[in-house]
C-alpha cells in the first residue's frame, strides 16, 4: 500500500514494532478492508451505495443537511483546507469546537484531506492546549468563534505557536472573510479525496493519562473504519431511521464514533443541539426530535431519570452507557423509569471504543457484558498468564484496533506481548461476561469524565496558601467517583470554607472545570515513603473509608 500523507511526523514518531499491539482482522467483514482506503470518502460512498444521498445526516435547530448536501460542504472545506491554506497529507489540524454541525464537518473535511484530526475537548484550558500543541505540532488550527478566547492565549504564550494559523468558524457573521464558512463558499463542491492508505493516520485523540502529561494516541483510517464492522455491526445494530443525539464532546473517541462516524456507517442521522445538554433538557429535546439512539455516561442518565419518568422518552429505543462504570442501581433507576434496558460498554481512547458489551437482550446484572466480536479479551496476572474465571486481574484486549502512542515511553505499560492493558481490574465468569472492578492506575473518573489526580495536585500547588497535596478519587453514587484533595496548608493559613471554596475556583481556572476537586479535607502531614513518595494507595483507602489521616 502506498501512503499519500507527505508529512511524516506521525509516521516517524509511532512506537518501534515489537511495542505494537498485535492486529487482529479475524472476521471476515475485516478481511475485506481494502489496503488503500480514505475513511470519510468509504463513509459517504457506503451512504450513496445504500441510496441514502438524499437521507438527512445532521440536524439542529437550525438546519438539516442530507448525506449529499453534507458530503458537499466537507468537499469545499477540504478545498480550503488544501488549495486556500496549502496543507499538505501529513499536516496536524488541531480541532476546537462543541458538537456541532460546523465541527463535524470540519472534522470531515480535515481527514477527507488527509490531514490529521487533533481534536480537543471545549473545557480544556490555555496551559492544556498549550500542552497538546506541543506534543502534535499543528499546522493550522480551526476554532468554533465561541471557544477562541483559551485557544488565542495558548498561542500567544509560546513562541512556537505564537504564528500558527488560527481559523474560525460557526461565525455569527456570514461576511466574515477569516471565516472557514466563508471561505468555502468560494470552493468548488467537487474535491478528489486524498488517496491514503489504510495505514495513513486519521486522528490523534489524546488522553491525560495518571500523571497528567497528555498521551496522544494515534489512529489510523483502517483502525477507525474497522471499529465500525465490530461493536456498531454487532451489538448497536443501528438502522437508517435511526436518529441519535447525545452528550459526549466528538473530541472523545466515545462520542466521536457515536456521534458521527458510526452514524454515518449506518446510514443514520444525528441531531445537534444548539444549547449544552441538562438533564431535563436531554429528555425533551429527545421527545421532540424524535431520538431512537442516545449516547451519555451513567451520571447523566441516573440525572436524566425523573425527567423520562414525568415526560416520557419518546421513540428513543436504545440508550447507550460508557465512559465509567455503571452502576446497577442506575441501571435499574433508568429501567425503572425508561422501560428501556442499558446497553453498556468498556472502551478506551487507545482502543478507540467500545470492546467489550453487552446488547439490552443479553444483559446480565452487575457485568458489563462479553467481548465484542472481532476482540479477544482476557483477565490476567501481573506476569501475563491467564487467570481462572471468577478471579480478579487485569484486563488484557486485542482486535483489530490498538494502542500505538505517539513518541511516549509509557507504550510499554500499555502493550505488552502484543496485548493492550487498558489499566481495568476486571474478573470473568463461567459464561464469559466480564464483571468491573476497579481502575489499576491513579485515573479518577468521575461523571465520564478522565481526572488524573497527579494534573489537579500540581494545579494546587501552584496556590501560595498549599503546601502539599494529594488528589485521589473516592466513590460515589452520583458520579461514580469524585475528585478529593487532601491539603496540607502553609502556616498561618486558615482551614475553613473560604480556603475550600478559593481553592475549588483555583482549579477551576487553572484547568477544565470539571477537574476541581468537589471534597477538600485538610490534614497536617501526608502518608509518604521513606523516600519521601507520596503513597496514593493510603489516600485512596481513607477516601473509600470517607475518614481523615489523624
Amino acid at each position: 500500500m502506498t501512503s499519500a500523507q507527505t508529512d511524516r511526523f506521525v509516521h516517524d514518531r509511532l512506537p518501534p514494532p515489537e511495542q505494537w499491539p498485535e492486529l487482529r482482522y479475524d472476521l471476515p467483514e475485516l478481511q475485506q478492508l481494502p489496503a488503500q482506503l480514505n475513511l470519510v470518502h468509504s463513509l459517504f460512498e457506503r451512504a450513496a451505495a445504500a441510496g441514502h444521498a438524499d437521507r438527512p445526516l445532521f440536524r439542529s435547530d437550525d438546519r438539516t443537511l442530507t448525506y449529499a448536501q453534507a458530503r458537499d460542504e466537507v468537499n469545499r472545506l477540504s478545498n480550503v483546507l488544501t488549495l486556500d491554506l496549502g496543507l499538505v497529507p501529513g499536516n496536524r489540524v488541531l480541532l476546537r469546537g462543541g458538537n456541532s454541525v460546523a465541527m463535524a464537518l470540519a472534522w470531515l473535511a480535515v481527514v477527507q484531506a488527509g490531514l490529521v484530526a487533533v481534536a480537543t475537548m471545549p473545557l480544556l484550558r490555555a496551559r492544556e492546549l498549550a500542552d497538546i500543541m506541543a506534543k502534535a505540532q499543528p499546522s493550522a488550527a480551526l476554532c468554533d468563534v465561541t471557544l477562541q478566547d483559551e485557544l488565542t492565549t495558548a498561542l500567544a504564550a509560546h513562541p512556537a505557536t505564537a504564528t500558527l494559523p488560527l481559523h474560525v468558524f460557526n461565525t455569527p457573521s456570514p461576511a466574515d472573510p477569516l471565516a472557514l464558512e466563508t471561505r468555502a463558499r468560494r470552493q468548488s463542491a467537487q474535491a478528489p479525496p486524498c488517496p491514503t492508505a489504510g495505514t495513513d493516520v486519521a486522528l490523534l485523540a489524546f488522553t491525560s493519562g495518571t500523571t497528567g502529561t497528555p498521551k496522544a494516541a494515534v489512529h489510523t483510517h483502517r483502525d477507525v473504519l474497522a471499529a465500525c464492522e465490530t461493536w456498531p455491526r454487532h451489538v448497536l445494530r443501528a438502522t437508517p431511521e435511526d436518529i441519535v443525539m447525545g452528550s459526549p464532546p466528538l473530541a472523545f473517541t466515545f462520542g466521536l464514533g457515536g456521534l458521527l462516524v458510526f452514524p454515518m456507517w449506518a446510514g443514520a442521522s444525528v441531531y445537534f443541539p444548539s444549547i449544552p445538554y441538562t438533564p431535563e433538557a436531554m429528555v425533551r429535546l429527545m421527545g421532540q426530535v424524535g431520538a431512537t439512539i442516545c449516547y451519555t455516561a451513567p451520571t447523566f442518565y441516573r440525572q436524566m431519570a425523573p425527567f423520562a419518568k414525568q415526560h416520557g422518552i419518546g421513540q428513543l429505543r436504545i440508550s447507550v452507557s460508557a465512559g465509567e462504570g455503571l452502576p446497577d442501581a442506575t441501571r435499574q433507576l433508568w429501567k425503572e423509569a425508561s422501560g428501556l434496558e442499558m446497553l453498556d460498554g468498556i472502551g478506551a481512547t487507545e482502543m478507540f471504543h467500545i470492546f467489550i458489551s453487552a446488547a439490552p437482550a443479553d444483559v446480565k446484572r452487575g457485568a458489563i457484558g462479553r467481548v465484542v466480536p472481532g476482540y479477544q479479551a482476557r483477565i490476567v496476572d501481573e506476569q501475563g498468564h491467564e487467570l481462572p474465571r471468577g478471579t480478579v486481574g487485569r484486563l488484557a484486549v486485542k482486535g483489530p484496533t490498538g494502542c500505538r502512542y505517539l513518541d511516549d515511553v509509557r507504550q510499554a505499560n500499555y502493550v505488552q506481548d502484543g496485548w493492550n492493558f487498558p489499566g481495568d481490574a476486571f474478573s470473568q465468569d463461567a459464561d464469559g461476561y466480564f464483571i468491573y472492578q476497579a481502575r489499576t492506575d491513579d485515573m479518577i473518573i468521575t461523571a465520564g469524565y478522565n481526572v488524573a489526580g497527579p494534573e489537579v495536585e500540581a494545579a494546587l500547588l501552584q496556590h501560595p496558601a498549599v503546601a502539599e497535596c494529594g488528589v485521589v478519587g473516592r466513590p460515589d453514587d452520583e458520579r461514580g467517583m469524585i475528585v478529593v484533595a487532601y491539603v496540607v496548608l502553609k502556616p498561618g493559613e486558615p482551614a475553613d470554607a473560604v480556603q475550600t471554596k478559593a481553592l475549588q475556583d483555583h482549579v477551576k481556572h487553572t484547568l477544565a472545570p470539571y477537574k476541581y476537586p468537589r471534597d477538600v479535607v485538610f490534614v497536617h502531614q501526608l502518608p509518604r515513603t521513606e523516600t519521601g513518595k507520596l503513597q496514593r494507595f493510603a489516600l485512596r483507602k481513607l477516601a473509600t473509608e470517607s475518614t481523615k489521616p489523624p
